[in-house]
């Protein structure tokens, strides 16, 4: 047991990393499914540290619920334990460099029959006249040369010399960017980055145009969900075939959703056996568009942050907001950590939230929520006239911000046809409230106001109308709770009830027993 932890959580070379940094105080950062063994992890870890003589001064810390969400380091909680360092284990997103801490990245190894693998990725080039293309969960990155000698060993024998690309690791490492702007400031390509990020010879410098590093005028890079590939300017995605090797989960619906014009198969390392079938994932698109234009006819948007790590959060809540004014609608901002359909229906006025998070986790499943939840890729399709969904999509926010103002504002005040309620609508209303105060003493007088409001027609239902922001919203509501305006018959006298407990009120009598 001892052993399968050291091998699966990489110990040695963690507390190489630990020894190499000096660090006494490390927060482990474990997602949900690797948290039942998070314990004999500490254990194995501090043992091992203490072999090498830097065990005794060295505290763990466990960090099992993050604030937000498990791929992407957590910093805010790491924090508040003053930890030096954040070991990261299973999946990571890797969307940007952290701000105040180094982190160290442990993907897990999943298991892999790399001799089937390897004949299947064979016989699956033989069917194909396209270039493979192999990406994988990082849990299965450990494979990854074996898998490649296999495959070679493989053709050898089978007097075939197919052309396969592999992509690879992100990296394994990550250093804290040095500016506080991080987090602000998008930044353009070409310029330098201010994060080191080492591949997993923690020696090479990984160069990103996703970061802002120059790229090969020659080649043009792509990374998602912790991997990174390359491929020729002359050349496009829907030249290659995609080759994925891993699980049915969030990270192959991002490549399937981000590449819906390419080929992709799947390899099931558990069932070790070919998919082919991705209907069930095209269906996502389809759905994801039927969202669009339900936002389009909403008036109030709650816009949810769901990250506070990610590069340039900041810089897509603000473009949102001009989005969302400029369309003619109300927006507010709202922290919440994780969303839930019970989190969200404490806001029943809201008729959409766009979800600003990391691409891993961008996608929700809304059908439980009073509210569709929708992307900022989403949002400027639904939001901004004029633009149309040519089948491109977009999971990364950070795509959004290079976007130039006027392709997202709205341009236009003609009338727009609403294919939800199947008649032409007006998108830019009149506010009444947009010269109000935004000060919190003057929102709480409007809504005192509203709340106070008589409802005439006593009519049942929770709401009436359309409301164009949350006090319109109170205004029109059916229900608001007790008013000082009663007009109803006189009561009764007020009557003085029960006192003292359940067990024996003081005017029952007790029985002695004998």
């Amino acid at each position: 047991m001892e052993a399968d932890i050291a091998s699966r959580y990489e110990i040695p070379r963690t507390a190489q990393f630990l020894r190499a940094g000096v660090y006494t105080r490390v927060a482990l950062q474990f997602p949900d499914e690797m948290l039942k063994d998070a314990a004999a992890v500490a254990r194995a870890l501090r043992r091992e540290l203490a072999s090498g003589g830097a065990g005794g001064g060295v505290r763990v810390f466990v960090m099992a619920d993050t604030a937000y969400n498990s791929c992407c380091v957590d910093e805010v909680g790491a924090s508040h334990i003053d930890a030096q360092c954040v070991v990261h284990y299973g999946h990571a997103c890797m969307m940007s460099p952290t701000s105040n801490l180094p982190a160290f990245f442990v993907f897990g190894k999943a298991q892999l029959d790399i001799p089937a693998c390897a004949s299947t990725l064979l016989e699956c080039s033989r069917k194909s006249n396209k270039r493979i293309l192999v990406l994988y969960g990082l849990e299965y990155a450990y494979a990854l040369d074996d898998l490649r000698r296999a495959f070679m060993e493989s053709c050898k024998s089978n007097s075939g010399n197919p052309e396969v690309q592999y992509a690879e690791v992100l990296c394994s490492v990550m250093s804290p960017s040095s500016t506080t702007e991080e987090n602000t400031i998008p930044q353009s390509s070409g310029t330098s980055c201010n994060g080191d990020i080492t591949r997993n010879s923690d020696v090479a410098t990984f160069l990103d145009n996703r970061y802002g590093m120059k790229c090969s005028s020659s080649t043009q890079k792509y990374s998602l969900g912790g991997i990174t590939w390359n491929i020729s300017v002359d050349e496009k995605m829907e030249d290659y075939l995609i080759f994925w090797i891993g699980q049915d989960n969030s990270a192959f619906a991002n490549i399937v959703l981000t590449f819906n014009e390419c080929e992709i198969v799947r390899y099931d390392a558990i069932e070790n056996q070919l998919t082919a079938d991705i209907s069930h994932l095209k269906k996502i698109l389809r759905r994801r568009y039927y969202l669009v234009e339900k936002a389009k006819d909403a008036n109030i948007i709650g816009i949810l942050v769901g990250t506070l790590g990610v590069a340039g959060y900041l810089h897509i809540i603000e473009q949102m907001k001009e989005l969302i004014k400029a369309a003619g609608k109300k927006s507010y901002t709202l922290v919440m950590g994780r969303p839930n359909s019970a989190k969200l229906a404490n806001f029943p006025e809201f008729e959409v939230f766009i979800y600003v998070s990391c691409a891993q986790t961008a996608l929700l499943d809304s059908k439980d929520f009073l509210a569709p939840v929708i992307t900022p890729f989403e949002a400027v399709l639904a939001f901004g006239r004029g633009r149309e969904w040519t089948g491109e999509y977009l999971l990364d926010f950070k795509d959004l911000i290079t976007l130039e103002k006027q392709e997202v504002a709205s341009t236009t005040e003609e009338a727009r046809f609403s294919f939800i309620k199947g008649v032409y609508v007006e998108d830019n209303c009149p506010q009444e409230n947009e010269e109000q105060s935004e000060t919190s003493l003057a929102l709480a007088e409007v809504t005192e106001k509203a709340l106070s409001i008589q409802n005439q027609h006593n009519d049942a239902v929770l709401y009436q109308g359309r409301a164009m922001s949350s006090i319109d919203y109170l205004k029109a509501r059916s229900y608001r709770g007790l008013t000082g305006e009663y007009e109803g018959p006189v009561p009764n006298s007020i009557l003085i009830g029960r006192t003292g407990r359940a067990a024996g009120y003081s005017d029952e009598k007790t029985e002695t027993t004998q």
